[in-house]
């Protein structure tokens, strides 16, 4: 509006329309629209940039409001006073338009209403918790989880009052039941928490009988505790959780959705009222990604389908070498279960690909599978996954050394295994640098 312009009523109200464009249709005449096609524009108009075919990086602190009222407004939905967040953009703690499109793009891939992204995987995750859990609070989780996270749960949480209950990833539905009645018996239970596949075993929770148990015992509440899983290594191509009931889905985006393994951010996406419920967290402690990497994590989205794809049928060729291999126990793949065993019915059921990342489990012990690390030419060795190379760590040594040996061993993360996530390179080459570092055990 110049100066000398006369403003209208809707200038004195606030009643301007927000600087977002409508959202490109998810269908054309009845034909659904796959997300692979939708990460090349939805949620992004290049008129409202100048034209530009790709979103520019908005690097700036804070945006001008169209009025008085429109600040207002904006800053209701902020600190929550009206749900839903700010109708337009504010301060870049809270909104701004690179991190405002990349989440309308990564709720398409889970069919959820809403996402939010944060800086870090572990953002995402300590945010989700501090939206839930008051002093006192009881969590349950799968087991066994991503290090950081228990320590988040067991030993930060802890110090105000949190309690914690666990069940092994392949729990039944009665353990499960079993496990929350004893939850519920010790205090308010906060929210179930799980971890599928596991991080680094692989092992597979099934969703469907934590939901129904949920349901079960906390029967009497009208806010039943919800139910969040950290999908980091199968989806979102690979598993839906949301299709099996859970209430919020977590994402590393630092993994498959980032993929190039130059960027740290995170991901919750879930129905509108629960991501409000964090949205109002997240504004106040400031764990939103950045401009740059969320403007990183568009173009990643582009390639997302390309890259797992490509990615998981390495995994396939690679684990089919290893598993007859002499100097091999077991390879921990989804591709390899028993088919009339648990986790065969729960991956049928739950998932649509066998993922990239895997657990090997070498002869030997701590000794044979650092030669093993130590020879590997194209795989690099170290900690991350769903990058587009090959990485491979030592869980024991590595992401979970902090875990106390006891619970290490109970859960599965010995010193002969090593966890590998395969990237895009060319399958033979993989199988023989594979090949050539196992002769070295």
């Amino acid at each position: 509006m110049s100066d000398d312009t006369v403003p209208t009523e809707a200038d004195l109200t606030g009643a301007t329309p927000r600087r977002r464009p409508k959202q490109q249709p998810l269908d054309i005449d009845g034909h659904r629209l796959s997300p692979s096609t939708l990460m090349m524009g939805h949620g992004y108009d290049p008129m409202l940039s100048e034209g530009s075919l790709k979103p520019p990086i908005f690097l700036t602190s804070t945006f001008v409001f169209e009025s008085a009222a429109a600040g207002k407004r904006h800053f209701e939905g902020v600190t929550g006073k009206r749900p839903g967040g700010a109708e337009g953009l504010v301060y870049s703690r809270f909104n701004g338009p690179n991190q405002e499109i990349l989440e309308d793009r990564l709720g398409i891939w889970d069919d959820a209403e809403d996402a939010l992204t944060f800086s870090s995987g572990m953002a995402a995750i300590a945010t989700v918790l501090l939206a839930h859990v008051r002093p006192g609070d009881v969590i349950v989780h799968s087991a066994p989880l991503y290090a950081a996270t228990e320590t988040l749960i067991g030993k930060i949480l802890g110090r105000l009052g949190v309690q914690w209950l666990d069940f092994p990833a392949g729990a039944t539905r009665a353990d499960i039941d079993a496990v929350l009645a004893r939850a519920q018996a010790a205090g308010r239970v906060a929210l179930v928490y799980l971890e599928s596949p596991a991080n680094p075993t692989n092992a597979l929770v099934d969703v469907e009988a934590v939901v129904a148990a949920r349901d079960t015992v906390f029967a009497d509440l009208e806010a039943k505790p919800p139910v969040v899983i950290d999908n980091t290594f199968l989806g979102p191509l690979w598993q839906k959780p949301l299709r099996q009931g859970a209430d919020i889905v977590l994402y590393s985006l630092t993994k498959y959705a980032g993929g190039h393994s130059d960027l740290v951010a995170g991901a919750a996406v879930g129905s509108k009222a629960q991501i409000d419920l964090i949205r109002t967290i997240r504004n106040t402690i400031g764990t939103i990604t950045d401009p740059n990497t969320a403007w990183m994590l568009l173009r990643s989205l582009e390639t997302l389908e390309l890259r797992m794809t490509r990615a998981g049928e390495n995994a396939a060729r690679v684990c089919a070498f290893l598993r007859d291999h002499p100097k091999v126990e077991h390879v921990g793949y989804l591709g390899f279960l028993d088919p009339g065993g648990r986790q065969a019915d729960i991956y049928r059921r739950h998932c649509t690909g066998a993922g990239s990342t895997f657990s090997l489990f070498l002869r030997g012990g701590e000794a044979e599978s650092f030669r093993f690390l130590d020879a590997l030419r194209i795989a690099k060795l170290a900690v991350s996954l769903g990058g587009t190379e090959t990485l491979a760590s030592h869980p024991a040594a590595m992401t979970h050394l902090s875990v106390p040996d006891a619970r290490k061993q109970a859960l599965g993360i010995t010193d002969n295994l090593v966890r590998i996530s395969i990237g895009v390179e060319n399958a033979d080459d993989l199988i023989a640098d594979c090949d050539r570092a196992l002769r070295a055990v």
